[in-house]
């Protein structure tokens, strides 16, 4: 629940413009709005063309006739979630440039961190800066990135996601850029580079099969010499 301080605060946010998109989207006349929240349809024009704000006892009447929350009334971002069956590799991770805060959300939503509004991270594919060596250890993946580690350039964590489960692993400025996650199904892994942003990789098919007998030694042999010849 928003602090009424925080609501307040924030109200200079809740545009007459926001009303009215979110009127029209809804397909309400003014006259209609005005009678769910008990004013007068000559104060949702006011709203409207920026006359006045509604009051902050009035941000959670409003955004219930929207159905929508207050944090996307305030922010005017409405947010349309398709992924009902919360499949967590549709998963979205969000990072807060100031403190580095790493939220994890199923699906869309509106995120803030430190009055900023967060977007989700664009995962992009490994490349010779960011290189990732994945390597079966019994029942587990043992993650290894060829990356710096400096207080000023890092990796911050990595996440083994399949369809209902999500691993973890926080990383730290000075620590190894390496960890290990269980298998269980693990279709995709994704690293964050502090400057760089997401990477996404998916896990060789066949990797966590016993019965395909895959065989990634020689793959292993030729991404280490590659990462050699660049990082010496």
């Amino acid at each position: 629940m928003i602090e009424a301080w925080e609501v307040k605060r924030m109200n200079q946010y809740v545009t007459g413009a926001v009303i009215k998109e979110l009127r029209e989207k809804n397909h309400m006349t003014q006259a209609e709005l005005a009678e769910q929240l008990s004013v007068s349809d000559k104060t949702i024009s006011k709203w409207e063309t920026g006359k006045g704000y509604p009051d902050v006892s009035l941000l959670e009447p409003i955004a219930k006739a929207f159905g929508i929350s207050i944090t996307e009334l305030i922010s005017g971002n409405s947010v349309n979630n398709v992924n009902v069956s919360a499949n967590m590799l549709r998963s979205k991770f969000y990072v807060c440039p100031v403190c580095g805060n790493v939220i994890h959300s199923m699906g869309e939503a509106v995120i803030h961190c430190h009055g900023i509004t967060l977007t989700p991270c664009q995962p992009e594919e490994t490349d010779e800066h960011h290189m990732i060596f994945v390597e079966r250890v019994e029942d587990e993946y043992f993650i290894r990135i060829e990356h710096d580690m400096t207080k000023q350039h890092y990796i911050s964590f990595i996440a083994g996601l399949s369809s209902d489960k999500i691993q973890m692993i926080k990383l730290y400025p000075e620590g190894n850029a390496e960890g290990r996650i269980k298998i269980n199904g693990v279709k995709k892994i994704l690293f964050y580079c502090n400057k760089d942003g997401l990477f996404s990789m998916n896990v060789v098919k066949g990797i966590d099969d016993k019965q395909a007998s895959y065989d990634d030694v020689e793959e292993r042999k030729a991404l280490e010499e590659t990462a050699k010849r660049l990082f010496g």
